[in-house]
């Protein structure tokens, strides 16, 4: 199998020096990427766990919508916990002296769940675009038509086709890599539209309102109340579809440009990395846009903050 993200150019570089004194600097150098990514994978890890207690609290989202915002934070929380640490390792500097079998079997896990989970994000972010585009097109028939148990059906499809495109990296890099851009392209395509359909309904929307003010007609309060709302969670998922695109996007053209020969190590392990950093912004985005979220990731802080005091104060008890 040939590798691509710690390779002969990595090898060969740390080869030459050590014939040098140049040897301290190349490797302090190189320990600044794995570095890196191990400390975002703890605050992936952390952030992501203290969004999934804060949905299980929160009552305001649809159960469906819910679901789907809790895919994509446990797709983030893998990453931390088990992608990042494996990216670390894969691109840890080891002198000259390397055992390349065990640095294969590293690689190769980090790029089979790096497919898995973040193709399940793409798509997992790419569904909620289109069940809020339902949401504004159904009306009142959405709670009928987008059942707990058909995203549920979905989500497992997601799951299913993405472990089957990471396991065929194993076998077929170069098609794996072609699959994968074609999918991004077709998330893209897919929320580009939703967007823009929801835009045109809630300006057509915002005209019916003003229509109805001018005719000294009330009815459309409450169904302003529910936009308003409805509005909210639109601009908490394109926000975390913006971030996706921005982070995904740079790793996108890496692997264009290496399928058609064309390698730039450092750019390489630099585009992956911000792949990985969209693990650990999406929780600083759902505090930041959901208020509801946000109020429940405080009080899991302070409740946890509380009961470590709690837990102090009794040790300091008991070793008087």
């Amino acid at each position: 199998m040939e590798n691509f993200s710690v390779d002969d150019s990595y090898s060969s570089e740390l080869n030459e020096a050590s014939t040098s004194s140049a040897l301290p600097v190349a490797q302090h150098r190189h320990l600044f990427i794995p570095v890196l990514n191990i400390v975002l994978s703890i605050t992936a890890s952390l952030g992501n766990a203290l969004i999934l207690v804060a949905l299980h609290k929160e009552t305001s989202l649809h159960p469906p919508t819910k679901l789907l915002f809790r895919c994509l934070a446990v797709t983030d929380l893998c990453v931390g916990l088990i992608t990042q640490p494996l990216y670390a390792i894969a691109v840890m500097p080891r002198g000259t002296k390397i055992n390349w079998v065990v640095l294969d079997y590293f690689i190769t896990a980090n790029y089979v769940s790096s497919f898995t989970l973040c193709g399940v994000s793409v798509l997992t972010s790419t569904a909620i675009s289109v069940d809020r585009l339902l949401a504004l097109l159904l009306g009142l028939r959405y709670k009928q038509v987008v059942t707990l148990w058909r995203v549920r059906a979905v989500l497992i499809l997601f799951w299913s086709t993405c472990v089957a495109g990471g396991l065929m990296y194993i076998w077929k890099e170069n098609t794996t890599l072609i699959v994968v851009f074609v999918f991004v392209v077709l998330c893209l395509v897919t929320s580009i539209f939703s967007y823009t359909k929801i835009f045109l309904k809630l300006r057509e929307h915002q005209l019916q309102v003003r229509d109805h003010v001018h005719q000294g007609q009330t009815s459309g309060e409450g169904i302003t109340l529910n936009i308003d709302c409805y509005k909210k969670t639109v601009s908490s998922i394109s926000w975390v579809q913006l971030t996706l695109i921005i982070c995904y996007v740079p790793y996108g053209i890496e692997s264009l440009l290496w399928i058609n020969g064309i390698y730039f190590h450092y750019s390489w392990l630099s585009t992956a990395t911000l792949v990985y950093l969209n693990s650990s912004l999406n929780p600083i985005l759902y505090c930041w846009k959901m208020r509801e979220v946000r109020q429940a990731v405080k009080d899991t802080i302070r409740q946890f903050c509380c009961r470590a005091n709690e837990l102090v104060v009794l040790h300091i008890h008991s070793n008087e």
